[in-house]
């Protein structure tokens, strides 16, 4: 069972790598069609993207994680417990905001690669939440692990609202903003509009962690697994 995980995670590494890598090659030539564009900033806005930086995250457990299935037996490290439930509600809640907000919206990342974007938001989320529910080694985590779970989305966001007015887009002259609602030109209250989906969000986050530890105790309190604090 260990090997049959290992394998397909770093199978499901390699495929989430690909569609970042394809995403990002199909941007840059969508972007270098318009003479205005400004290559290093909408660089560094791609990897701004909630759903990019979750999907490089997910590359990375996946592939510790495959690793350690062939290396170790029991529970996961602490560290990587912590680190992979992390993961596993970023993507879970990528999956959920996109297919509920944002599915046929175009993102302005430029044209969208059709199955990369399926990997992003929802094999890869699928798959992490599977591979959280089955896959050996999840140690049992203690519930003030929840706070620590939403420590980055919260750091994610203060980040985007701050960048954002400051993010001039080149082709536009607008402020640029990873998600149309969290730009409060666009929402109808403005930044009332905007704290609200943030608010929303975050419960989402704290909601879908509390999920994830709950699984956790609850079906290995049965077996006398050790907890992680």
């Amino acid at each position: 069972m260990r090997i049959l995980f290992a394998v397909v995670r770093a199978g499901m590494a390699l495929a989430i790598a690909a569609a970042i890598v394809g995403q990002l090659i199909t941007s840059i030539e969508f972007w270098s069609q318009d003479p205005t564009s400004d290559i290093p900033f909408l660089l560094l806005g791609f990897f701004s993207f909630f759903t990019i930086e979750s999907n490089v995250l997910s590359v990375v457990v996946l592939g510790i994680g495959a690793v350690l299935l062939l290396v170790r037996r029991g529970e996961d490290p602490r560290w990587f417990a912590v680190v992979r439930i992390s993961v596993v509600t970023y993507m879970a809640v990528t999956g959920i905001v996109y297919n509920l907000l944002l599915r046929g919206v175009e993102l302005p990342q430029g044209s969208t690669l059709g199955w990369s974007n399926e990997i992003l938001h929802v094999v890869g989320p699928i798959y992490l939440v599977l591979d959280w529910l089955f896959a050996p080694g999840r140690a049992q985590m203690a519930w003030a692990t929840v706070r620590t779970i939403i420590v980055f989305p919260i750091v994610w966001a203060a980040y985007t609202l701050v960048r954002g007015p400051f993010a001039i887009d080149s082709r536009t002259g607008e402020p640029w903003y990873p998600y149309p609602f969290l730009n409060p030109g666009l929402s109808a209250n403005g930044y009332l509009s905007v704290a609200f989906y943030v608010v929303l969000i975050a419960v989402i986050i704290a909601v879908t962690g509390a999920g994830a530890v709950w699984v956790s105790r609850r079906s290995l309190a049965r077996s006398g697994a050790q907890r992680v604090e």
